[in-house]
């Protein structure tokens, strides 16, 4: 581990302290960016998080970047000489930009994605980019391009999805920030598995411009945002990738609060009670309740609010995602050559799509018979839910279970629509979402709680997560490149079905 000459480690900093202190020539970028790279090479066999290596480019752009420092400059942009990464559905031009789908192997974008253009003109050096779940369209991050993403505190477990290698990555203390998407959890769900911070900002306030799939016209479910170990950062990051771009219609310009002028003093706090179907993890509804509880000694005001229809909001996202797009994801995939409900690729053992992405499509054909006046009354029950919370949020906040247990074990989510029963009604409402860790539970893995605002109040919950920091210490680093708790029980073996249709878990296509 790096150490700068007053003892810290440079890998448990923040970004804007590590941009500080290169401005203020207390540390190198190259020490910087090596020290990044040491770690993230100590995980790489553990986690499998970054699937494009920029490594000898990142030293040479810290090469150039010490040089430019020597000269003296004047003004320096705010991230200069700070290492990124970045999930690989979004483009970088030059680099793979396959979103895990064997069929987009080929492609290679010619223009940066905006929200990275933005980050990469503020200063920042790219270290690679991470793994993803097939299509970003589940919850385990793994495919057949890159294989299997692990999590960073146990490499039995899932690093969650889409965006789990952002999630590993920055939950090993390779990268300060990640750059990532989320349409339903994607961003949320890694960053809980992994013990870090995530953010969901406000819909049409980054552009998806360059994120794939596209949006497909669908405001409210897909956004970009950030992962990061350390809460400060959120917002500046946000800052800097916010705006509109001229081509996203989406994304008009908002003025953004600021977190450190924000106090929790008489902040409404709701927790929803009656949500949680049986079988729900008392630790995670533990945790949350802690959460609130030093919301409370910061001089919030928390109160309980019954709520039942959130326990199978996520069990309708596909019908939700058909109605509102007009297009499903197996459509989505054919216009990229990549046919999922063709014979050969469906019943496929070792074909070019995961099991997961196989149930998907499946779930949709059998959606697809649901007749179009109940899809419509599905959709509109769903959207009544989402503004039913933005009632309830009002001015406050909300604090939610991100996930219902702790990070599941590999394959353990596949075809379980209702694991995206915690997270799937605040996309649908467009609110921003801060996912904050709360230590970890008595197994060591993450725990943590979703912070959600009203709309364009991506302040308050930032303020709120910043809170919580400071009260139960944020980010903790990983134990080893190899972390397992002697307390798991190892899994119970799959059938020899199960592990045809899985077969294998982390092949790649070459």
């Amino acid at each position: 581990m790096m150490l700068r000459p007053d003892g810290t480690a440079i890998t448990d900093e923040s970004a804007i302290a590590l941009a500080a202190s290169i401005r203020a020539r207390e540390v190198s970028v190259r020490a910087v960016v090596d020290a990044h790279l040491a770690v993230l090479e100590q995980f790489a066999s553990a986690t499998n998080a970054v699937v494009v290596q920029c490594y000898a480019a990142a030293r040479a752009q810290a090469d150039a970047a010490d040089a430019h420092l020597a000269t003296g400059p004047e003004h320096l942009p705010p991230l200069f000489g700070v290492p990124i990464t970045v999930k690989e559905s979004l483009a970088v031009a030059g680099l793979p930009h396959t979103a895990g789908v064997v069929a987009r192997r080929h492609l290679r974008p010619t223009a940066n994605a905006t929200v990275v253009q933005r980050v990469l003109d503020a200063g920042a050096i790219l270290l690679g980019l991470t793994n993803t779940a097939e299509g970003c369209m589940w919850l385990e991050s793994t495919n057949r391009v890159y294989g299997r993403t692990s999590n960073v505190h146990d490499r039995t477990r899932t690093a969650g999805g889409s965006s789990g290698g952002e999630g590993a990555a920055v939950g090993s203390g390779g990268s300060p920030l990640g750059l990532a998407t989320d349409t339903l959890g994607s961003i949320r769900v890694p960053a809980f598995c992994n013990g870090v911070f995530g953010h969901r900002p406000s819909t049409g306030l980054l552009p998806t411009t360059g994120a794939w799939p596209p949006p497909f016209g669908v405001a409210a479910l897909c956004s970009n945002g950030v992962i990061a170990r350390r809460a400060a950062d959120l917002m500046p990051l946000l800052r800097i990738m916010a705006g509109p771009d001229g081509i996203d219609p989406l994304v008009s310009a908002t003025t953004l609060g600021d977190p450190a002028a924000t106090s929790m003093r008489g902040v409404r706090v709701v927790l929803l009670d009656g949500t949680f179907a049986p079988g729900f993890g008392g630790a995670v509804l533990a945790a949350r309740d802690r959460a609130a509880t030093a919301l409370l000694e910061a001089g919030a005001e928390v109160t309980r609010v019954p709520m039942r229809s959130l326990r199978t909001i996520g069990l309708f996202a596909t019908i939700v995602l058909a109605e509102e797009t007009g297009i499903s994801f197996a459509e989505i995939m054919r216009g990229e050559g990549a046919d999922i409900l063709a014979p050969g690729q469906l019943l496929a053992l070792r074909g070019d799509h995961t099991l997961a992405t196989r149930l998907l499509a499946l779930g949709e054909l059998i959606a697809a018979r649901v007749p179009d006046r109940a899809a419509r009354r599905i959709t509109a029950a769903a959207h009544r839910t989402a503004a039913e919370i933005t009632d309830i949020i009002g001015d406050g906040l909300l604090l939610h279970p991100t996930l219902s247990t702790v990070a599941p074990r590999h394959g353990r989510t596949t075809g379980r629509l209702w694991r995206t029963n915690t997270v799937a009604a605040f996309s649908l409402a467009g609110l921003p979402v801060t996912q904050v860790p709360l230590g970890r539970g008595t197994d060591g893995l993450p725990l943590g709680v979703q912070v959600v605002a009203g709309p364009n109040r991506d302040h308050l919950s930032i303020a709120a997560a910043i809170t919580l920091e400071k009260a139960f210490g944020g980010w903790v680093r990983p134990a080893g490149k190899e972390a397992r708790h002697s307390s798991d029980r190892r899994p119970s073996p799959p059938s020899r079905l199960r592990k045809l249709l899985e077969w294998p878990e982390t092949y790649v296509r070459r």
